[in-house]
């Protein structure tokens, strides 16, 4: 540090004139941080290129301490660091934790894209989900274990069935797709959560308006999918066939893990589908659904009291 010390103390003798700019350039050299990063770099910086560096350390100082009291500084959201850069001094702007902390919540959100689905799904976790308690049921226990077994087991170069939960309204269905498309959001998986019959209304609507391909390969080809409510409403035989039939069929020809829920079993599904909303029965139709259907998930009855006024889930 002596020899350091000797080149700074010569520095400051070169504007001995100056008494205002001595003053703040001895500031700015005794600064613990600017001593420090000086005494690390002695190997790379002259005399010359440390006196030519002079308003990149005073930067730094400044810009610090403007930092550090919550001031709008240069760049807001960043702090300075002192750095060589062939051969001399720089200051780069790096984010604050704080900024990168936000930047992880935006990006983890961006991981999850509901479509029509109840605003819960975005707090929705595992830890809230039911394990004990007056709200546990066994089944409801079996569906969290099959989540969280998913969850560990997932990637996208081998293939995981997803969950094709059943049940009545209010079991925790929906909350529990939530759980999993959020803990695969940390784990920087890409979900998307559909309420189908909002999605059906959404897909007639599209012929109008000439999208019907790009509204239905856009939903088709995502890494994880999770269609809610499938069997809430009688299908039109284009739905059924064009858009959820189209659907499937890609995913299980490019083994995409799909998530369903739905009131009916898949026992109970295959009958529903089977008649259209005109009244027309096509059970070979409803069959090759549920062909697809079964590859894509694994059934899970989830019973239990209806928390839906309590918890906003369904």
């Amino acid at each position: 540090m002596e020899s350091l010390n000797q080149t700074l103390d010569h520095l400051l003798a070169q504007q001995a004139g100056n008494e205002s700019y001595q003053q703040l350039m001895t500031e700015v050299f005794a600064d613990p941080e600017v001593q420090t990063f000086l005494q690390a770099h002695q190997s790379e910086l002259s005399a010359q290129s440390i006196q030519r560096g002079r308003a990149k350390l005073y930067e730094y100082v400044h810009e610090r301490d403007l930092a550090n009291q919550g001031r709008v500084s240069v760049a807001p959201g960043y702090v300075p660091k002192l750095v060589v850069s062939a051969g001399q001094i720089d200051v780069a702007y790096v984010p604050t934790d704080q900024l990168k902390a936000q930047r992880a919540k935006a990006a983890r959100l961006a991981r999850v894209t509901p479509i029509s689905m109840p605003k819960f799904i975005r707090q929705a976790s595992f830890d809230a989900f039911f394990r004990e308690g007056p709200n546990a049921t066994p089944s409801r226990n079996q569906a969290l274990e099959r989540a969280l077994m998913f969850v560990k087991q997932y990637s996208p170069n081998r293939f995981v069935p997803g969950l094709y939960l059943s049940g009545s309204f209010g079991v925790g269905k929906t909350y529990l797709l939530g759980a999993i498309a959020n803990q695969l959001a940390d784990q920087g998986v890409q979900t998307t959560l559909v309420h189908f019959p909002s999605f059906a209304v959404k897909m007639k609507s599209s012929i109008g308006k000439n999208t019907t391909d790009q509204e239905r390969d856009r939903i088709k080809q995502v890494p994880v999918l999770m269609l809610d409510d499938i069997g809430a409403d009688a299908l039109s035989a284009w739905v059924r066939d064009e858009v959820l039939g189209v659907i499937l069929e890609y995913r299980m020809q490019e083994e995409l893990p799909t998530f369903f829920t739905s009131n009916f079993t898949m026992a109970q599904l295959v009958d529903h589908l089977a008649i259209d909303n005109q009244g027309n029965q096509e059970p070979l139709k409803a069959m090759r659904i549920m062909e697809r259907i079964r590859f894509l998930s694994r059934e899970i009855v989830v019973e239990g009291d209806n928390l839906r006024q309590k918890l906003g889930n369904s």
